[in-house]
This record gives C-alpha cells, sequence and structure tokens, in this order.
C-alpha cells in the first residue's frame, strides 16, 4: 500500500541567507521512498532580521527568549504567505529553526524558532528542535540528513553539503558514516566581508589572490582534521580556532580567500572515496563557488555530481521535511553511528494546534 505525505520543509543556515522553505511531497511503498520537491523559495532576511540573528549569542536570557518566540511567530507567518501564494495544502511542518549556540561537549545546543508559535500561526502540525534528543543522549546532534542521505539519495556513494560548514555522509561496512568536515561559507563570508561584500561570487575574488603556504599549512594542521567522526563543528569553535589564525596572518584579502578555498578542497578530498567510480553528489550553495569546484574536480578520483537547482538549494530543507514524516510517525531520524549518541532515536517536538479557534 502506497502512502502519501506533504510537508514543508525550513531551514535557516549559519550563512545568514535567509529562511529556505521546500514544500515536498514523499511517498512509501514497503520499505522505499520516492520524494519530490514540488516548489521552494528562499525568503532572504532583511538588515533587522540579519541583525537580530547575528547578536543572538551575545542577548541575555530574557532577550533570547522574546528572539525565539518573535522569529517562530514570523517563520509561521511567512510559512502563511507561502502556502497562500502557492495555493499548497501541506500537512506538516517541519522547522530546524536558527542555531545560535551548539556545544556537544556541554551537551547543549539551540536552535530558536518556537515551533509552538509556528503551529499557532499557521494551525499546522509542526514539528521542531530536532537536535536536543541526541546531544543529551551524548551525541554531536549533528549530522542529521544522514538517515535522508541513506533512503532518499542511496544510489550515491557519498553525500558531500556546503553551507556553513561542509558536511559528508556514506555507506561504510553497513553503517552510515557521518561528520562535519570543514568550515566552508562562515568563512568565506567573513572574508568577503572585509572588502564590504555579502559573500565572494563564485569564488571570483579569490581566484584573483595566491595560495599562502604559510597560513595553508596552519589550517591543515588543525587538530580537528585528525578526528575521527562522528564530529561536528559551530560557530564558537570557527571565532576560538579558524578566526584567529586568519586574523594573525598579515596578507590580502584575496590571498585569504585563495588559500582558504585551496585548504577547503584539500580537506574535501581527503575525505571522499579513493574509487574512480563512486559517484557523489554535491549540494548546498558553495556549489555555486566554481573556483572552489574547480580544485575539487582537478584532483578527484570520484565522479562528482551536482544535481538540479532546485536540489542544490533545498537539499536540506527536503530531508528536515522527511526527518519531520520520521519524528511524526515514531519512526527513528538521527542515527547514533554518525552522530556518537547512545543509541539511535527520533528527535523533535511535536506541536499540535488546538481542534479549534475562536
Amino acid at each position: 500500500m502506497k502512502k502519501t505525505y506533504k510537508v514543508i520543509g525550513l531551514m535557516s543556515g549559519t550563512s545568514l541567507d535567509g529562511l529556505d522553505i521546500a514544500f515536498c511531497e514523499f511517498s512509501k511503498t514497503k520499505n522505499e521512498w520516492g520524494w519530490e520537491i514540488i516548489v521552494a523559495d528562499t525568503i532572504e532576511y532583511d538588515t533587522v532580521w540579519i541583525k537580530l540573528l547575528k547578536e543572538a549569542p551575545n542577548l541575555d536570557g530574557l532577550k533570547l527568549s522574546l528572539l525565539n518566540t518573535s522569529y517562530g511567530h514570523w517563520i509561521g507567518q511567512t510559512v502563511n504567505e507561502f502556502i497562500s501564494k502557492n495555493r499548497i495544502k501541506p500537512q506538516l511542518i517541519s522547522s530546524h529553526g536558527h542555531t545560535v549556540f551548539h556545544s556537544p561537549s556541554d551537551r547543549m545546543t539551540l536552535q530558536i524558532g518556537s515551533g509552538a508559535a509556528i503551529a499557532a500561526e499557521t494551525r499546522i502540525t509542526t514539528v521542531s528542535d530536532f537536535r536536543s534528543l541526541n546531544i543529551a543522549l551524548g551525541g554531536q546532534g549533528a549530522p542529521l540528513v544522514p538517515i535522508g542521505d541513506r533512503l532518499l539519495f542511496g544510489e550515491f556513494d557519498a553525500c558531500v553539503n556546503f553551507g556553513g560548514f561542509a558536511n559528508i555522509s556514506m555507506e561504510s561496512s553497513n553503517e552510515r558514516l557521518a561528520y562535519d568536515i570543514c568550515p566552508v561559507n562562515i568563512v568565506l563570508n567573513f572574508l568577503a566581508g572585509k572588502l564590504g561584500l555579502p559573500f565572494d561570487a563564485e569564488g571570483m575574488l579569490a581566484s584573483k589572490g595566491s595560495l599562502n603556504i604559510d597560513l595553508f599549512h596552519k589550517l591543515e594542521n588543525i587538530e580537528f582534521y585528525n578526528k575521527p567522526g562522528p564530529r561536528s563543528l559551530g560557530r564558537e569553535w570557527v571565532e576560538d580556532t579558524i578566526l584567529p589564525i586568519i586574523n594573525q596572518t598579515g596578507i590580502e584579502v584575496y590571498d585569504h580567500l585563495c588559500t582558504y578555498n585551496n585548504h577547503i578542497a584539500s580537506q574535501i578530498l581527503r575525505n571522499l572515496p579513493k574509487s574512480n567510480s563512486s559517484k557523489v553528489i554535491f549540494t548546498g550553495g558553495g556549489t555555486y563557488n566554481t573556483f572552489l569546484m574547480s580544485l575539487i574536480r582537478e584532483k578527484s578520483l570520484c565522479k562528482i555530481v551536482i544535481p538540479s537547482e532546485i536540489v542544490i538549494n533545498f537539499k536540506e530543507a527536503l530531508i528536515f521535511a522527511f526527518l519531520g514524516i520520521l519524528r511524526f510517525e515514531g519512526i527513528d531520524n538521527c542515527l547514533a553511528e554518525a552522530t556518537g549518541s547512545a543509541c539511535d532515536c527520533s528527535g523533535g517536538a511535536v506541536h499540535l494546534p488546538p481542534l479549534k479557534y475562536k
């Protein structure tokens, strides 16, 4: 018997590009899942929201709680506009939220964007807060996409996503191996900001720079890169580890960008499958960095697959929509082997809207 689900997946990344909204349809026949992104959009943050979200880690408890609530209501209102514009009828909303803190060693993570507020605004069942249970079980709380990679993108030998951070997932000895590789856009956007730009379009600025060997080796020798998975990265680690190395190297921004792109490529190549028969799908905003992708293609043995634009941009929103279905059905959506938790779990808080409204 075939079962179908129509779900909105929501994702806000560390690069503050905006809120990704993807309306997806999933079908299940026995143990096989089918999927389609029917319509999707990125709602760019205005300057007010960029400032609020960027400064969120510095707020006191009360102001952060208020931001969590107001951001959730804004998400709900934005989703209502998306639903009305596209004349769709989702059964479920699945929201990642926006990460403010992520410190697995302290068993703490925080993604704001109140699920209760989203459910209240939309009157649609909403699943949110996907990472907390895994963290409480001793896991990294990341990456969460491997179960989606396994069940929705199983034809690929590995899946790489370029967002604020690069992560990879792949099958290894009947387990899903997955972990964060290195920071990507969170650092590249920081460097582009020194030139008054939000990002380095297509890596054009980086292509004008030169590789600085001293900086490259310092980045390559960071201890984190020798740790086996599961492992995850957050903004705090970038600020404590990467930025001091960059700021202490007195070179031109173009050279910084060129060198850091080479560092990303080096770490990606280090973690890709080594067989020339392997197929690897690349998604996320970083795939538009043609300079970076050329560095990877130049030395990779794998067949690199760049999917359609809608999949590049909304794969994470698609998978969070899928995680919401699994949580609502009480099926494990977070793998112990990928996160280091004590066991697999079904993470996410489910918010059921009232049956009757005044």
